[in-house]
């Protein structure tokens, strides 16, 4: 018997012995070359070497946030409201386990990531438990009684926010805590109990399926009801003492609102309006017009108090005290000048935060400036990516229902992105010097880098989600920042600064008159910026898939430091390609039966029947429609007349939309879909969706399927959760009022801007 060449014969041998070990059902690998063996194991060998070396830098603590994070959004995904006490039983057993399997490598890092999961999951339970107040079961017209908590001046009239001591015709246990009510006329001052008929609603649910939640929003901020007050206003002898809470939050609006109305004053115009809105955190006075120059120069978070707000204010405080410190030479050599500095400038945003009415975005703000001057304190860097975990864990355990907000998402996306690019520019190789430039030009080149640097990341780190809520991207937000930051962070938030302490001297119209002038220049250039082509495009809504998507993608490229970040690029795909190809519906059903939209011939929508101006606008942005709700063209295609309208769909398909009961009998033998705002308990041929099924389900879509077709609710019919309506409470004849509700005015969406 011939031999083996040398050395063949032992590695044949080998590869006998290991494929006969290997499972049948993995023949694939047991015939796999070696050189891709070779590759899966050094590839193998570098992904653990890398999570090794992430490890040692403690980045893997960045990672409790993301994972408590996904217990939030599990707790929001349930179709029932969980019991507390299954997630702290969680929560306790996973730790436990963290703390039995300490000795091992793995098992402690996924049972305390278990853990994080649980926590997210016991904290938006306990926030739920803690803010649950009764919400409004139906619309009601009737004697309203309460404390005035907040008063807003805006265009036409104000709008308030009221304590309930009283509203007729409702049982005490049914009252809301807090309404929120819209006036044209009358004196009213904050912490005033008056008496007044009042129109309320329930805070409306999704206008789309898949769209914002405002009757959860409303849950969460303590609001049972919105409306108006169309009539006259009274003082009347409150029933019990106003609580002490409520009269400090009072004393405090009042100072706001003459704050507020000095600044308007003393800076003129809508630059007087929005200074005094970057100081007391009152919006009510600028335009929707100013506000859409703003949005499309992607500028608009400048007049929403915030991350810039807190920081330029902090820091100006933070300079400002140390630099006076320092004149001393005493105090500079034997006193922590910086130390002081910080927490100076740490009691100056506490109360720039109380002063400007402590909104949720605000105090998200603040939470994360305390962390990273606390980190100046215990002589720690102030700006680190575990910092802004530390800031991100207390919010998300005080506020659990920010995560799904887009206040939340944009902000600590962008501040992650901004310190992710400070740490790689900081371990950047130095061995080459910068160009030198003289004095002049060095600074102002710094600058201008600085800022087309720190807007590009913001931008891109913020798109995502800006483009998922809003369904609007601002391409040149960039030179709207550019252009509008400087004159911002030099002049604004400066005379802003010396303003408040100048004003109980009565000595500060200088620094209002400044503010105003220099708010001048910013509105002009988002005016210049809105008036290009193209400075708004509008994108069709996508899927909270291609969100996550996208969401981890960031996640994965600012958190890790190692080249395991540039995997990144797989999940960014997956959420490129969900968002692509976006699954739009065929037919829109606004939630009270008022009007519908149908996808056209052309692929466009045709409205019939009145749908609210502010809920076609939800639609046709979502649709990545950028027509404005007036425009005529909407119709173009619907057959209507005195009993209904029919319209085609873009596979031929027959709707009727019925406004009378004949009409429906008809449309019933005739039509493919029938959808009225009736209630309707005879039989049809076609599918019909009436009045009943609308308040079952909310606002609802269609899309066609095969030979039928799939519906979208809003709300689920099945799901029970504090902030769903009740549906045995709504009453099955029609109460469409003449007017819309002011809950559906556009308000809430500059709000939600």
């Amino acid at each position: 018997m011939p031999s083996a060449p040398r050395g063949q014969g032992g590695l044949a041998g080998a590869r006998g012995a290991r494929a006969s070990i290997l499972p049948a059902r993995l023949p694939a690998f047991a015939s796999r070359p070696p050189v891709l063996g070779l590759a899966l194991s050094e590839s193998r060998r570098r992904a653990l070497n890398a999570l090794t070396l992430e490890a040692e830098r403690r980045r893997l603590f960045l990672w409790l946030p993301a994972m408590m994070g996904a217990g939030i959004l599990l707790y929001f995904a349930a179709d029932r409201e969980p019991a507390l006490w299954a997630p702290l039983i969680g929560l306790a057993l996973a730790a436990a386990a963290a703390l039995g399997l300490r000795q091992r490598r793995l098992a402690p890092l996924v049972c305390l990531a278990v853990a994080a999961a649980f926590a997210g999951f016991a904290a938006a339970a306990w926030r739920t438990a803690s803010v649950a107040a009764p919400m409004l079961d139906r619309p009601r017209i009737g004697q309203l009684t309460g404390f005035v908590e907040t008063v807003e001046a805006r265009d036409a009239g104000a709008r308030l926010v009221i304590l309930v001591t009283g509203i007729a015709g409702l049982e005490p246990e049914r009252w809301p805590k807090r309404v929120r009510v819209n006036i044209r006329g009358g004196s009213v001052s904050p912490g005033d109990h008056i008496a007044a008929v009042a129109r309320l609603l329930p805070p409306p649910g999704p206008a789309r399926p898949g769209g914002y939640d405002f009757g959860r929003d409303a849950f969460f901020r303590g609001l049972g009801a919105v409306g108006n007050i169309p009539g006259k206003i009274v003082l009347a002898p409150p029933p019990r003492p106003p609580p002490a809470e409520l009269r400090l939050a009072a004393t405090i609006d009042q100072a706001r609102n003459a704050l507020t109305q000095r600044i308007a004053e003393s800076g003129g115009g809508q630059a007087g309006a929005m200074a005094a809105a970057l100081v007391t955190g009152k919006r009510g006075l600028i335009t929707e017009t100013t506000n859409t120059d703003l949005r499309a120069a992607g500028i608009y978070h400048i007049v929403s108090i915030s991350g810039l707000h807190m920081v330029l204010a902090a820091g100006t405080i933070f300079w400002l005290v140390r630099a006076l410190l320092a004149l001393s030479r005493t105090l500079a050599l034997r006193w922590p000048i910086k130390k002081i500095a910080a927490v100076a400038a740490m009691i100056g945003a506490t109360a720039y935060c109380l002063f400007s009415g402590s909104e949720v975005a605000t105090v998200r703000s603040l939470i994360m400036t305390l962390v990273m001057l606390g980190a100046i304190l215990v002589d720690r860097p102030a700006l680190s990516m575990r910092n802004l975990a530390l800031a991100a864990i207390i919010v998300l355990l005080r506020e659990p229902e920010a995560l799904l907000g887009p206040s939340f998402q944009m902000s600590f996306g962008a501040v992650a992105a901004l310190i992710a690019f400070a740490e790689r520019w900081e371990s950047r190789d130095r061995s080459r010097p910068p160009p030198v430039l003289p004095w002049p030009l060095r600074p102002l080149w710094i600058a201008g880098i600085g800022i087309v640097v720190t807007t590009l990341l913001a931008t891109a780190a913020t798109a995502p989600f800006g483009a998922y809520h809003f369904q609007t991207f601002n391409p040149f937000g960039l030179l709207g920042n550019a252009l509008a930051l400087p004159f911002v962070s030099l002049f604004v938030m400066p005379a802003a600064v010396f303003g408040v302490l100048a004003y109980p001297f009565g000595l500060d119209w200088p620094a209002w008159w400044l503010m105003g002038a220099a708010s001048e220049i910013v509105l002009k250039l988002a005016h210049w910026v809105a008036t290009l082509d193209h400075s708004t495009v509008v994108v069709a809504a996508f899927g909270p898939a291609a969100l996550a998507c996208f969401a981890a993608a960031l996640l994965w490229i600012t958190l890790w430091t190692t080249k395991l970040r540039f995997l990144a690029i797989l999940p960014l795909m997956a959420g490129v390609a969900v968002a692509a190809k976006p699954e739009k519906p065929e037919v829109l059903i606004e939630r009270d039966g008022s009007g519908i939209a149908v996808r056209g011939k052309d692929g466009t929508l045709i409205v019939a029947g009145r749908p609210s101006r502010f809920v076609l606008q939800q639609w046709l942005t979502a649709d990545g429609d950028g027509r404005n709700p007036d425009d005529a063209a909407l119709r173009h295609g619907a057959a209507c007349d005195a009993q209904g309208c029919v319209l085609t769909t873009k596979q031929g398909r027959s709707v009727a939309y019925a406004r009378d009961r004949l009409a429906i009998i008809e449309d019933c033998r005739r039509a493919d879909l029938v959808v009225t705002s009736i209630p309707w308990t005879a039989p049809c041929k076609a599918m019909l969706i009436d009045r009943m099924a609308l308040i079952r389900d909310g606002a609802t879509s269609l899309i066609r399927r095969g030979g039928g077709w799939r519906s979208l609710a809003a709300e689920q019919s099945g799901s029970d959760r504090p902030w769903n309506r009740k549906l045995d409470a709504v009453p099955a004849t029609p109460a469409r009022p003449a007017t819309q509700p002011t809950a559906d005015d556009p308000a809430e969406a500059e709000r939600l801007q």
